[in-house]
């Protein structure tokens, strides 16, 4: 398979560059901060991991969010409500995506914002050959989520993710909070140690919307033409970019 590159289709950079945000904290004092919470942090429950991030960066902390359900947002939004929740909105996700998405919109104290990638599906087809995704998926995640999240995290110096550590070996390691050089900002993951377990009870306990896929045998949904059914005994990410040597799109280095 010929494969496109990153640099072939000149995608570093894409957009041009990240205005200057004159409000911004300096990146080491935020580099310091997010690596003594990670420290004191590590093992306390994931509402006070929320809280911490709310109270430290106020409406400079955001929560990210794939919608595989609304778990995430649910859980910030008790420390912060109205707390900004950035969605990727790829234009190839399932629709069972966005009806979590809006449904997250309706039923929750927090503000969705569905960030779009610079060109349409269309527009990418004309400008790199049609179905990108199948000859070159990192080039394609990085048109589609890496450049949208670079401009949707502008005006933040912290963000909050749903990463686990059971999710798949390459989590294993996740930190609860950490600092993310490539972006200067700080991560926050207050759901690392949680199980699959511990996801499906508060789900229960809190009536918290969910995507149909994830009963379909579904372990970790994306955009449409690069996920799959997960088989029995793999772990729940096997099914994305099943047919490349890809188990990230790029939000999460």
């Amino acid at each position: 398979m010929n494969l496109v590159s990153a640099t072939n289709l000149g995608l570093v950079g894409v957009g041009g560059p990240t205005p200057a945000d004159p409000a911004r904290r300096d990146p080491e004092e935020l580099r310091a901060l997010a690596e003594r919470a990670g420290r004191e942090l590590e093992g306390a429950p994931a509402l006070e991991i929320a809280r911490w991030a709310a109270e430290t960066f106020g409406d400079r902390f955001c929560v990210t969010s794939s919608m595989a359900d609304g778990v995430l947002a649910h859980l910030v939004s008790r420390v912060a409500p109205g707390v900004d929740v950035v969605f990727l909105d790829t234009g190839l996700h399932f629709p069972e995506t966005l009806r979590v998405r809006d449904e997250v919109a309706r039923r929750l104290p927090v503000n969705v914002r569905s960030i779009r990638p610079r060109m349409t599906v269309g527009q990418q087809d004309g400008q790199y050959g049609p179905r990108l995704f199948n000859r070159s998926p990192d080039d394609c995640c990085q048109l589609r989520k890496v450049e949208p999240l670079e401009r949707a995290l502008t005006g933040y110096d912290a963000w909050a993710a749903g990463l686990r550590r059971d999710e798949s070996p390459t989590r294993a390691n996740t930190p609860v909070v950490t600092f993310d050089a490539r972006r200067g900002k700080v991560k926050v993951n207050p759901i690392a140690t949680w199980t699959q377990r511990d996801v499906d009870a508060y789900i229960a306990r809190y009536d918290i919307p969910v995507n149909e896929l994830l009963g379909r045998g579904y372990g970790s949904i994306g955009c449409w033409p690069c996920t799959r059914r997960t088989k029995a005994g793999e772990d729940p990410r096997a099914g994305r970019w099943a047919m490349f040597e890809k188990t990230e799109c790029g939000l999460h280095v």
